[in-house]
């Protein structure tokens, strides 16, 4: 996966309209547009500016049914560059973070 295709994925991800029409897909695969906006705060256009956002960064992805398009999660994108990031922090020293929630902060 290409740092492009990362960056796709973090910036699809930082809004919060689609990452509850990625729960929403989660939840039930297949949905129209209409189905997807279907109570959120945004209009008819604007849910669809973030199908195309989540498509372009390979979320999701869209398949004709006859007169209706249908939305499908696509989780293995999100999954490779989930555990590809936290995995950079495999490293990081626990014993220091657990002294600093116990109260061990330095003072500064």
């Amino acid at each position: 996966m290409s740092e492009i295709d990362r960056e796709a994925i973090f910036t699809a991800l930082a809004d919060p309209s689609r990452r509850l029409i990625l729960t929403r897909l989660q939840a039930r695969n297949g949905q129209t547009l209409s189905q997807l906006g279907e109570g959120l705060p945004i209009t008819r256009q604007a849910v669809s500016k973030h199908l195309k956002i989540l498509e372009t960064a390979n979320l999701l992805f869209s398949e004709k049914s006859g007169r209706e398009r249908l939305h499908f999660l696509n989780p293995v994108p999100l999954r490779a560059v989930a555990i590809r990031w936290l995995e950079r922090f495999d490293e990081t020293p626990m014993g220091l973070l657990a002294q600093r929630e116990k109260g061990g902060k330095r003072g500064g």
